[in-house]
């Protein structure tokens, strides 16, 4: 799959993913009137891109840096059947008040897509 093949929409949600984003930063890729769209309409086209094996969706996690200093990364993605009720909360499409990605959702590319991107 090259990207000429994503529609607008799909490619935020692919481009996010490349860059390890939360959920709520494919907002700032998108145009109106999808960029303030409520989840419900972004939702299905972010759940075909995980059917597809494109994308995953993880939450953050604590994590130690080689050099002691804290952090946090990606953890496992969150089972398919699970999305459907995580994606229904619109506060995991908004950013956190406190700035704290720690358990926020994050879109990573799926090691399982079947060509680069």
């Amino acid at each position: 799959m090259s990207t000429s093949e994503l529609s607008d929409v799909e490619y935020a949600f692919v481009l996010n993913a490349s860059e390890i984003d939360i959920l709520p930063g494919v907002r700032g890729d998108l145009e109106e009137p999808l960029a303030s769209a409520p989840a419900a309409d972004l939702a299905p086209v972010l759940l075909a891109l995980v059917d597809r094996g494109v994308v995953e969706v993880c939450r953050y996690i604590p994590w130690v840096a080689p050099d002691g200093t804290d952090g946090c990364r990606p953890g496992p993605p969150i089972a398919r059947e699970d999305l459907p009720e995580v994606l229904a909360h619109a506060e995991e499409w908004d950013y956190p008040d406190d700035f704290e990605w720690l358990g926020r959702l994050t879109l990573v590319l799926s090691d399982q897509r079947d060509q680069p991107l």
